[in-house]
């Protein structure tokens, strides 16, 4: 490890990247060389530094201060810094991937590269979490300057026109939030156990003594998202031939094609209609009557998701929000979030939190008795979720509310709209 030669590029590509880009793309190195000499480095500093705040340092108010005990934020830092170093890779291999759709050279070197450098924004910034107050501040700035050194880099890299760089790097900024996204899932949830579940460890062998070398069950969380990058790259032939072609509608398709194989809904979904999924909502929920719906079906990158809002009140000032939401073209996130998510439970003095799964789905339920506020949620067929929450006597209310749907139909319905690629 060449301690000078990381401080140097740490720098000069934050400090000077239309200058350092050219050079980095340029130079010989390895899949293994940029994981040993520069990336599992420098991806390590933002994970200790989340272990110093949470667990040595603390967080808090009004004179309250909350530490996460030591062998949880152990765990919890581990599995991040594990995760990270997946999906660094995932993130080259789809980069890669799309590069021909935006004109660029398929090269999973310089893809890994792009990446790398690119994130070193913000995993230098996400030191600053242990700075009080400012420090979140500091990280999303980091994150939005990785994007701008995404921009500068893909032509570089990935040999893209400047021209498509903007585009390249808003699809690949879309995926990379849905991953980390799911990642920060997984860590908080198993922070909240204080076990390491497997849920997304026990998927990684070392095999080979001599060679060291590593597989991934496919069947794993980390398994799943290494298989996104390979999805990717079979889809990206259908939508680098659409780009060709010049057919506005071919390449909404295939666009929509290509984010459904990368969140594993093996086709697109059309999610239901806004009247179709408003028609759930229940005129009243015991003594409280209904007072507003609405309902909105939303499309962005060829995913579509809707939901319906109903609002329901009393006399007696309770309120309950009661809210259904068709994930449609993310179901394949959604699945992939629920089977990664470990089952947690928590208890204070004032009330409790937990998630586990009951019959094959996927619950959320926290209850505030001080203020007699709670959340109760269910996740149906990998594909709908459902929550109530406000102002009751219980949770038992907020249970009874989300009863009040046909969770039966809702569910029957997971299948809508999906065409099989």
């Amino acid at each position: 490890m060449d301690s000078g030669k990381i401080i140097a590029r740490v720098k000069n590509i934050l400090t000077t990247p239309r200058a350092e880009w050219p050079i980095a793309a340029a130079e010989p190195d390895t899949v293994s060389g940029l994981y040993t000499g520069y990336i599992a480095i420098i991806a390590a500093l933002p994970a200790i530094a989340g272990f110093i705040k949470g667990s040595l340092i603390g967080s808090g108010a009004f004179g309250i201060t909350v530490r996460t005990p030591i062998g949880m934020g152990l765990v919890g830092m581990l599995l991040h810094y594990a995760l990270v170093l997946v999906l660094v890779y995932v993130m080259a291999l789809i980069i890669n991937a799309l590069a021909p759709t935006f004109g660029g050279r398929k090269n999973m070197l310089q893809a890994l590269k792009t990446v790398a450098y690119t994130w070193t924004a913000s995993w230098i910034a996400g030191i600053a979490v242990i700075v009080p107050w400012l420090g979140w501040l500091i990280a999303i700035a980091g994150a939005a300057y990785a994007i701008y050194l995404l921009y500068l880099g893909l032509p570089h890299t990935m040999m893209c026109p400047v021209e498509k760089a903007a585009g390249y790097t808003a699809v690949s900024v879309i995926i990379a939030i849905v991953l980390s996204w799911i990642i920060g899932i997984v860590v908080v949830g198993v922070i909240g156990t204080a076990a390491l579940s497997g849920a997304a460890m026990s998927g990684i062998h070392v095999t080979g003594a001599n060679d060291g070398s590593v597989t991934i069950d496919g069947n794993s969380a980390l398994g799943q998202l290494a298989a996104m990058g390979k999805r990717a790259e079979q889809a990206s032939k259908e939508l680098d031939a659409a780009q060709k072609s010049g057919d506005g509608a071919a390449q909404s398709a295939a666009m929509g094609k290509m984010v459904g194989a990368i969140s594993g809904a093996n086709g697109t979904v059309e999610a239901l209609a806004p009247d179709q999924i408003k028609a759930f909502l229940p005129d009243s929920l015991g003594g409280l009557k209904r007072t507003s719906t609405s309902a909105q079906r939303n499309n962005a990158m060829g995913m579509q998701v809707s939901e319906a809002t109903g609002e329901y009140s009393g006399d007696n000032g309770q309120h309950i929000t009661l809210e259904l939401t068709d994930t449609g073209g993310a179901k394949g996130f959604i699945a992939m979030a629920a089977a990664m998510a470990p089952e947690e439970e928590k208890e204070t003095d004032h009330g409790y939190e937990k998630t586990y799964t009951a019959d094959g789905h996927m619950i959320h339920e926290e209850w505030n008795t001080q203020s007699k506020y709670g959340e109760y949620s269910i996740i149906l067929g990998k594909r709908f979720t459902v929550k109530a929450n406000g102002n009751v006597d219980s949770i038992e209310q907020l249970k009874q509310a989300v009863a009040s749907i046909d969770l039966g139909k809702l569910e029957s319905m997971k299948d809508a709209g999906v065409k099989s690629d």
